[in-house]
């Protein structure tokens, strides 16, 4: 007999939980004209069932035993949206040996566990989709796997923290410092009282990890992406920045070349002509670079309730025409590509560096040939008085290796002219 109804078993009740509940609840015409069958949540699992959550469901419908879920043979697809790692991992691994599809919305865990999981899945003939784990309502991680699958990515660029990029906006218009934004965004509820993970840089980090895993088809690792934050970012790097031309972004950078790969997330200066650029506030953005498709951008919302959850139906969506069609689990690609990882020596860049120094002769002389002993030269050079007897020198370089630029500012901190590097930053776009 022909199936006629999916059933769903949802993890975790919150913000997203509720909106995915909601979704599927309204517009359940739509999702019977897209897939063929109809979709119902059949059960919920959650920690506390007599919790007050402003929706009400079908008496029996939550339950805080995982197993009503885990085992229940009617159950066709898991919707996980608890997070965390364990017992996370385990629900899920278990889920799909018991030959159930999944989606989640957990990026530590699909940063940290991606690989095990995927092949997991592989194995069961299980579907697994992930799309909002990276970018609330972008599609993302579809156009990778499949719009662009025919494609060799060699570079993805992504702001891919809403709560830093609206932090860096309001500095950049406002002129506002670090402390006196990160408040304001801890009073919008864009920041958590302990904001570590967004301002230095671990949730665009997990994020990159999954993206480039994608992009590039091999397992990375989340301890092998170079992470840098913004709490050290000031008003007047971002004033100087701008007066270059450039708008200082939180951006995930994701690189491959002659089959080696570098991941990082840094505060970075973007040319005012890129199209990252211009993307502020809270919202998201992610630019593709590949051989055949040339240069495109994903741009939306990143986070938020229904924005994540149409992300998660979306996938849902998808699980179901495959259930149609008999194709699950065909889709699911483990990594397959030799992870080779790029040295300091192999990694490239242009640079933009603020330095203290005596305002004395001789010393943008002698600032110039410790660079030109590192074979870096300079785009821009620009010096300016500062305080009591000591000048500002801020220098926009050419292309160099990180290695060279490692042993520059290793350099600096021995001179004693040079009072303080008070900043450097990768930068992207304009003039090659």
């Amino acid at each position: 007999m022909e199936k006629r109804l999916v059933k769903v078993g949802l993890m975790g009740f919150g913000t997203v939980g509720t909106g995915v509940y909601r979704i599927i609840r309204a517009h359940q015409e739509d999702l019977r004209k897209q897939t063929g069958l109809n979709i119902e949540i059949h059960r919920i699992f959650v920690k506390d069932i007599h919790k007050e959550r402003g929706i009400s469901t079908p008496t029996g419908m939550l339950t805080n035993n995982i197993d009503d879920i885990l085992y229940d043979h009617d159950i066709d697809v898991i919707v996980e949206v608890m997070g965390g790692i364990e017992p996370t991992k385990s629900y899920i691994l278990t889920a799909l040996k018991e030959k159930k599809h999944v989606i989640t919305a957990n990026k530590d865990l699909m940063a940290l566990h991606g690989a095990q999981i995927l092949s997991t899945a592989q194995a069961n003939g299980c579907d697994v989709f992930y799309e909002a784990s990276v970018a609330g309502g972008i599609p993302i991680l579809r156009a990778l796997v499949e719009g662009l699958s025919s494609d060799r990515i060699y570079k993805m660029m992504g702001i891919v923290n809403g709560t830093t990029n609206y932090m860096l906006s309001k500095m950049s218009k406002e002129g506002m410092d670090y402390q006196e934004v990160l408040a304001e965004a801890q009073a919008l509820g864009y920041a958590e009282s302990d904001p570590t993970a967004d301002v230095e840089g671990h949730d665009a980090a997990r994020k990159m990890a999954i993206l480039s895993t994608l992009g590039f088809r091999v397992a990375m690792n989340l301890d092998e992406v170079d992470v840098r934050g913004i709490s050290s970012v000031t008003k007047e790097d971002i004033a100087y920045g701008k007066s270059l031309g450039y708008e200082l972004k939180l951006l995930g950078i994701a690189e491959r070349s002659n089959n080696k790969i570098e991941v990082s997330v840094q505060p970075t200066m973007v040319h005012k002509s890129h199209p990252l650029a211009s993307v502020h506030d809270v919202f998201n953005a992610v630019y593709i670079y590949g051989d055949a498709v040339g240069e495109t951008m994903f741009y939306g919302p990143g986070a938020g309730e229904l924005p994540t959850a149409t992300s998660v139906v979306s996938d849902l969506v998808t699980v179901v025409k495959n259930m149609k069609l008999g194709t699950n689990g065909l889709g699911v690609v483990a990594p397959y590509i030799e992870k080779l990882l790029k040295s300091d020596e192999e990694k490239y860049s242009k640079y933009f560096l603020r330095m203290i120094v005596e305002d004395q002769r001789g010393v943008l002389a002698k600032v110039t040939q410790v660079f030109s002993d590192h074979n870096i030269s300079f785009k821009q050079i620009v010096q300016q008085p500062y305080n009591g007897g000591q000048a500002e020198i801020i220098l926009v370089t050419h292309t160099s290796t990180k290695a060279d630029m490692d042993q520059v500012m290793k350099k600096m901190e021995s001179i004693d002219m040079i009072h303080h590097v008070k900043s450097c930053y990768r930068l992207e776009g304009g003039a090659k």
